[in-house]
């Protein structure tokens, strides 16, 4: 069975395709010696390409380590440390960054900053916010305090009687001790600060 691609082989066809079936072989000859040609250029073009490449690596290699060998002698590498850090070495750190910090600051900041990070002053300040200016105290102060002058304040009013003052203080003052028993008995309860 012939395809219908296919013409049926006659003399007058055959003499067509054996000329054909030359024209084309020839034409795939030279398109493979022309491939060959361009892969053998290609090829030689890709090996001094990448011999060029290897160089200039290798060059620059050269000029990094060289660099790297006189920057090791001036700048010796720091140990690797182990263990915890000590109160000197965060006290140098402390003050390392502070100084730093401080230069970015204006003048009359850095003079704050001078007197705020004292250590005196910062000792002073944790010891306070530990104990006596608690949040939980300073709060319940407060509110107490706004209730406690409020009750005062309109009973005095009804009967007719003169504030003298220290009653706001007095307030505060319940309501501060009434917090910082708050927080005691429930760091007694829960173990938790």
């Amino acid at each position: 069975m012939s395809s219908p691609e296919q013409a049926p082989v006659n003399p007058e066809n055959s003499a067509e395709l054996s000329e054909v079936a030359a024209e084309r072989a020839e034409a795939l000859r030279d398109k493979i010696e022309k491939g060959a040609e361009i892969g053998v250029e290609n090829g030689e073009k890709a090996v001094e390409k990448a011999k060029i490449e290897a160089l200039e690596n290798a060059i620059s290699v050269e000029q990094g380590s060289a660099e790297k060998a006189k920057r090791e002698p001036s700048s010796p590498t720091p140990k690797k440390r182990s263990g915890a850090i000590s109160k000197k070495e965060k006290d140098a750190s402390f003050k390392k960054h502070m100084k730093q910090v401080q230069a970015e600051l204006k003048p009359s900041e850095r003079a704050f900053s001078k007197v705020i990070h004292n250590k005196a002053v910062e000792k002073t300040s944790e010891v306070v916010g530990a104990t006596v200016a608690r949040p939980n105290a300073i709060l319940s102060g407060a509110v107490v305090a706004f209730f406690l002058v409020l009750a005062v304040y309109l009973i005095a009013k009804n009967l007719g009687y003169v504030l003298s003052g220290f009653e706001t203080i007095g307030a505060f003052i319940v309501g501060w001790v009434i917090g910082l028993l708050y927080d005691y008995f429930r760091v007694m309860i829960t173990g938790k600060k």
